[in-house]
């Protein structure tokens, strides 16, 4: 950040309190107290009335206000992002006094910041979830929604969970969404020649490329509500699997729709989405030993009968 920058940052910041100290100050921009005094100083000599209070700090003089702040891209964009979490995890009230205060930072955006915003609207989502976000490396987002907003081609280094995999990817995004703990990238994938749900947190690299994509995705919203749809007849199972067998089953679970899972006791809750019980019977028999079915019942009921016809087959008793 260079010199201008900073003091136009330390301006906004001494607006944003009644008070702010020094040592806040070269904390957050990583100077020296000797450069906060500086900067200051500046401000003043550009007719901005401050007070300063050894052991204090900063203020503005009362009455004193300054012309409308104004937001870049990247700085509009997180505002959007952090809307679709108050929108989803708090109550009506908080939510609705947000939504005010949006309002207000929307008035005084310029006309392409307020394009954006429109634009991006329906390209980011957030999920009810219980869980908040891990503690991963989610720093792509903002050069995601950059090139969502700028419709360009993102090169990235994947690491693919279900196949231990690393590779490269082209792709198209069209949105992100939080669920769960983690974001996710909706893209459609040139090497798959697919739409593609990436967990952002896995992603090693990216980087923006110059070339544009044509506009001819779904939006995030539209894509979500065909998914659910195309998911309409896929059934779940919930097990629970005792702690010492579960690492044995991460490098194989997606393949059978996993979902989601949660600790309980000395167990791990297990939530899938399959299309073919039949399917998941066979692959829950390679682990039933140290795991329960809790649902569904038809589910028992499949893994019974392939238990029975394994023992007639095999254990046969002749008198």
């Amino acid at each position: 950040m260079n010199r201008i920058d900073r003091i136009s940052a330390i301006l906004i910041q001494l607006q944003s309190r009644r008070v702010v100290k020094a040592a806040d100050i070269a904390e957050r921009f990583n100077i020296s107290l000797r450069t906060v005094y500086r900067d200051v100083k500046t401000l003043e000599e550009a007719g901005i009335p401050l007070i300063g209070e050894a052991g204090v700090g900063y203020s503005i003089m009362d009455g004193y206000r300054l012309p409308p702040v104004m937001f870049t891209k990247e700085e509009a964009t997180a505002f959007l992002t952090a809307e679709k979490f108050v929108e989803t995890l708090t109550d009506a009230s908080t939510t609705a006094n947000y939504k005010s205060a949006m309002y207000k930072v929307r008035a005084i955006l310029k006309t392409t910041e307020k394009d954006l915003l429109e634009s991006m609207d329906n390209r980011i989502k957030v999920f009810k979830t219980v869980r908040m976000p891990e503690s991963a490396n989610n720093d792509h987002i903002q050069t995601i929604l950059y090139s969502i907003a700028q419709k360009k081609v993102i090169t990235l280094n994947y690491f693919a969970q279900h196949s231990q995999e690393h590779t490269k990817r082209y792709i198209e995004p069209i949105g992100i969404f939080f669920q769960s703990g983690y974001w996710h990238l909706i893209a459609f994938c040139r090497l798959r020649k697919a739409y593609r749900d990436f967990r952002v947190d896995r992603i090693k690299n990216l980087e923006v490329t110059d070339e544009h994509y044509k506009d001819e995705h779904p939006a995030l919203k539209e894509y979500i509500a065909q998914t659910v749809h195309d998911k309409a007849e896929l059934e779940a199972v919930v097990i629970m699997v005792d702690k010492n067998a579960h690492p044995h089953l991460e490098n194989h679970k997606y393949f059978s729709g996993f979902i989601s899972e949660r600790r309980i006791g000395d167990s791990m809750e297990m939530t899938f989405l399959t299309s073919s019980l039949e399917g998941f019977a066979r692959w829950y028999m390679m682990f039933g030993e140290s795991a329960e079915i809790i649902s569904p019942d038809s589910l028992k009921d499949r893994v019974r009968d392939l238990t029975e016809r394994l023992l007639q087959r095999n254990f046969s008793v002749t008198y």
